[in-house]
């Protein structure tokens, strides 16, 4: 529970900032710069947010593999909450003084998404059996898709029910000041928590042999393959994500002749139906491991692409049907992120390694996601886009097959030159195999 509501903030924080960054906060923040130049510089900072999420994964991640991930997560959430808010309170129309405190409160938002995301999934998965450790991370990752609905519907809601000079005054403050609410439950929840088993022994057994911890940028060094691979692994369905719910929402009106509201409206049922499909992977992926999930979950994600550029049209029953293939395919292989991420990762590095993975795939494949799409459909046309899509997700099927399978593994063993180690008395220690 506590990691659904934070992941939930989080990502709906998150969400919510992005719709207002393509609609209006270009008027309200940065109107001096002219309509082209304030579209560009509201988006701009949307994408700090992405520049933020690695410098969060180190800086975390360096200090929940020292400290521990419940620490670490009291300090992400109230990061997060506390920026949201701050932004709620923004005064609008002064110029580049607030514009600049603006793009500092999205900086700090990535900043403790780049902790929060991996830190949630580790105290989830840490504290679970390994018999259904995927299906444990796949609840932290429904947070993603029902905040994508969540922050779409209360701002259409908003928007509907308030005039148009009272949703620019007041109306849109709403969502990030409702924030507060979220933070109340989850930092209660948290206070509850205790720290997960596999830190707790990690941390006798260092202790034990006197052993000194090297974590954070450290990782790059003992574990630089894993890092690369995970990021391509992990690039496949991110680049599709982004493709699909940033540039579809300019392509369908433009190539299909479709209506921007239609599109819009496919886009969130999609989002909610995927919701499903998270939960299922991380159940599959328990029971026939997390590759097999991924390899499914891509190439019916490849098929979805195909048929996007191909059949997508103003029909929104098919349209409608090839969008919810591809988010539903991604949320599918979603579902066993978390578990094939941690298990790739001793415990000394494990949230530094798992963190730093799912940045830096965000930050290459996410962010750039509806930037690079435009700029090979004027070069090459649409079916460049698509090609290039379909190339990144072959890339990710490679990586996969080069990641462990470690289902099986306990997540709470400490391993040294290769040999299991126990402590006895720690808290949540099990018999070496």
């Amino acid at each position: 529970m506590s990691g659904t509501l934070g992941s939930a903030l989080e990502y709906f924080d998150f969400a919510v900032y992005g719709a207002l960054a393509a609609t209006l906060f270009p008027v309200l923040f940065f109107h001096s710069l002219g309509s082209t130049g304030a579209l560009l510089a509201s988006f701009a900072t949307f994408g700090v947010g992405f520049v933020a999420r690695p410098v969060g994964a180190v800086v975390f991640g360096h200090l929940g593999d020292r400290h521990g991930r419940k620490p670490v997560l009291f300090a992400t959430l109230i990061l997060m909450g506390g920026s949201s808010i701050l932004i709620g309170f923004l005064p609008t129309g002064q110029g580049f003084g607030i514009a600049a405190v603006l793009v500092g409160l999205r900086f700090v938002q990535g900043f403790s998404l780049g902790g929060e995301a991996i830190g949630n999934q580790l105290m989830t998965m840490e504290h679970g059996d390994k018999s259904r450790r995927g299906l444990l991370g796949s609840f932290i990752i429904v947070g993603s898709p029902v905040s994508q609905v969540l922050a779409n519907l209360a701002l259409v809601v908003l928007s509907a029910t308030l005039s148009q000079q009272q949703f620019e005054s007041w109306g849109w403050r709403v969502p990030f000041l409702g924030s507060i609410l979220i933070v109340v439950v989850a930092v209660f929840i948290r206070t509850k928590l205790e720290e997960t088993p596999a830190f707790v022994v990690n941390s006798a057994v260092e202790q034990k042999i006197e052993k000194s911890r090297s974590a954070g940028l450290s990782v790059l060094k003992t574990h630089p393959r894993k890092v690369f691979m995970l990021t391509l692994a992990w690039g496949g369905s991110s680049l599709s994500f982004y493709l699909i719910a940033v540039y579809g929402l300019s392509y369908l009106p433009s190539e299909t002749g479709m209506s921007s509201q239609t599109a819009f409206v496919i886009l969130m049922i999609a989002n909610g139906v995927s919701i499903l499909f998270s939960i299922a992977g991380g159940w599959v992926c328990d029971r026939v491991g997390r590759r097999k999930v991924f390899y499914i979950g891509l190439a019916s994600c490849f098929a979805g692409i195909l048929l996007f550029f191909t059949l997508a049209s103003a029909n929104a029953l098919v349209t409608g049907l090839i969008v919810t293939l591809v988010l539903c395919s991604i949320q599918f292989l979603s579902g066993a992120q978390p578990a094939l991420f941690a298990e790739q990762f001793p415990t000394e590095v494990r949230f530094s390694g798992a963190a730093m993975s799912h940045t830096f795939a965000n930050l290459i494949f996410s962010a750039p996601a509806p930037f690079v799409a435009a700029a090979l459909a004027a070069v090459g046309g649409t079916s460049l886009v698509m090609v290039f899509t379909l190339a990144v997700i072959v890339g990710s099927v490679y990586a996969v097959s080069n990641l462990d399978e470690g289902r099986h593994i306990e997540l709470a063993e400490y391993t040294t030159d290769g040999v299991a180690v126990t402590v006895h008395g720690a808290a949540g220690a099990r018999p070496a195999p």
